[in-house]
């Protein structure tokens, strides 16, 4: 006989092949198993694709608006009075180095209605304001219907409607006219939302001087906007006060819009880091899940353990053997809930209109998370079937 014989080792097919056999046996079992990991792994990959998208979107709006505008209104003294911004605002700000626009805003009394037939206590929800001719040009707005303020329009009874403002007073086209107080007022134009002043969609927009002729307007801004170079916004910021009112520097806000939408990626951060816990939360679940099919997958299959054994497998091979089964279990639940989380971030952000973004990491680390799952699901069931003696399993029932 030949002394140097050794034992078989078990190659990386055959290794598969028996993992799976457990699997094609008990395929209801499988499915209800799996779906625990693929709906946990789902919801980790939706939530860090949908946050990924929102954010990538939030980061295209501020970079395509910009952070470079400020907005300073006008506060209150130190008796808690209101100020008054001095008429020549705007132009002080302009004279500052590095600001490029710089507009101003004020709001005028004045009732508005759809038309003389309705009484004047009914308000559409719709204030005036009048606006500088280069007020578009400093927020970047467009235009949707008609045309903006020029220096002809702003003298005489015209204004430009708001988006929301146009909804509300139900005026679809240009051409028509809505009252101002007793003032009869042709609307010249509509225009788009403003994004980083929504305030101003619910506003009838008049020019300075017609404001002063028809409404009795003082000629005092309440809020200024102004748009510098990048690189200087913090320095304007800090001497925006002192400009615009030097006697009373401590009664103007300053403010940067775009800080809004900085604010609300930080929210959603932290909405995601909650959903990911959620999502861990039924991640456990369906490991625990997995556990427990491969537990009772070992006791129902005690004899066709004692049978391996008897016929030689070792101890290695038998805890080899469903190990891996759980490994399986586990790779098929992570992987559909990696296809099922892709495609519900690509679905929901196609509808919200915004940039698909699943980042490689989020797949790759809820594979990596299922295969962890899957090792410590099984690890327990291979040892104890391992453990089990051929003579008292091939005689279990």
């Amino acid at each position: 006989m030949r002394n140097d014989l050794k034992p078989s080792r078990l190659s990386l097919r055959d290794i598969l092949g028996l993992g799976a056999v457990g699997l094609r046996a008990r395929r209801a079992r499988v499915v209800l198993s799996a779906l625990g990991i693929a709906i946990g792994i789902a919801t980790m990959v939706a939530v860090v694709g949908l946050s990924e998208s929102s954010r990538a979107d939030l980061m295209a709006q501020l970079d395509r608006l910009g952070t470079n505008l400020l907005t300073a209104e006008a506060g209150e003294d130190e008796n808690g009075k209101p100020i008054k911004l001095p008429k020549s605002a705007v132009a002080m700000v302009e004279r500052v180095g590095p600001v490029q626009h710089a507009t101003g805003t004020a709001d005028i009394d004045a009732r508005i209605r759809r038309s003389d037939v309705v009484p004047e206590e009914r308000s559409a929800g719709v204030i005036a304001q009048a606006v500088g001719v280069d007020l578009l040009s400093t927020l970047g707005g467009e235009v949707d219907r008609g045309t903006w303020l020029d220096a002809a329009s702003e003298r005489l009874p015209t204004t430009v409607l708001g988006a929301v403002a146009a909804e509300r007073l139900g005026v679809t086209r240009t051409g028509e006219t809505i009252m101002m107080n007793s003032t009869r007022v042709v609307v010249v134009g509509i225009l788009r939302p403003l994004e980083l002043v929504p305030n101003l969609d619910r506003v009838a927009m008049v020019g300075f001087p017609a404001a002063e002729r028809h409404f009795a307007f003082d000629g005092h801004p309440t809020t200024i906007f102004e748009r510098s170079t990048d690189a200087s916004v913090e320095d304007v910021w800090a001497i925006l006060p002192r400009t615009i009112s030097p006697g009373n520097a401590a009664g103007v806000k300053v403010s940067r819009p775009s800080d809004a939408l900085a604010a609300k990626a930080a929210t959603n951060e932290g909405l995601t880091t909650l959903m990911l816990g959620l999502g861990a939360v039924a991640l456990l679940v369906g490991g625990v899940g997995v556990a427990n099919t491969m537990v009772i997958s070992v006791l129902e299959r005690r004899q066709e353990i004692g049978l391996r054994r008897a016929l030689g497998a070792t101890r290695n091979a038998i805890r080899l053997q469903f190990l891996t089964e759980s490994l399986l279990l586990s790779g098929l639940g992570g992987i559909t809930g990696a296809l099922l989380g892709a495609t519900a971030t690509y679905g929901f952000a196609q509808a919200q209109g915004w940039t698909t973004v699943v980042p490689p990491w989020s797949l790759a680390g809820g594979l990596a998370a299922t295969l962890l799952i899957g090792v410590i699901a099984g690890l327990y069931p291979a040892i104890r079937a391992s453990r089990l003696h051929p003579t008292v399993a091939l005689n279990g029932t």
